[in-house]
């Protein structure tokens, strides 16, 4: 049986990122040398293959969320895919669609929290 793949997910990809998805093949070194793969559910080269096949399923991901744009991944791509910013990418298609995964009202204590890792928080996981 043949599937056609959804190619509408890596389009958007590319049209924030220019991130070329297809460029991928799996090699894995990207999620070898993340430094917070373990606390993924799903690792970096599993996303990047669900962006390839269209599998909207990528966007519910913990793991984007969890990327720290550290960008080992894309110094490590021997096809010079920039991991870090499809990463990034997948987070702005879940904010323009309205879903936030933080609300700074419902933090209790927030002046307990310094500054920077408010900002920093805020800007990750909000529009």
């Amino acid at each position: 049986m043949i599937r056609k793949i959804d190619m509408g997910l890596a389009k958007k990809v590319f049209e924030i990122s220019g991130q070329n998805v297809y460029l991928c093949y799996q090699c894995g070194k990207c999620s070898a040398g993340c430094p917070v793969a373990t606390e993924m559910d799903l690792l970096p080269n599993q996303i990047i293959h669900m962006v390839q096949i269209g599998n909207e399923k990528a966007l519910e991901a913990k793991s984007i969320w969890i990327c720290a744009t550290c960008f080992t991944c894309s110094v490590r791509c021997p096809r010079g895919l920039d991991v870090a910013k499809v990463m990034e990418a997948l987070r702005l298609i879940i904010l323009r669609r309205g879903i936030y995964k933080l609300d700074l009202r419902k933090i209790k204590d927030i002046d307990k929290y310094p500054q920077i890792a408010l900002v920093g928080a805020s800007r990750k996981l909000t529009g």
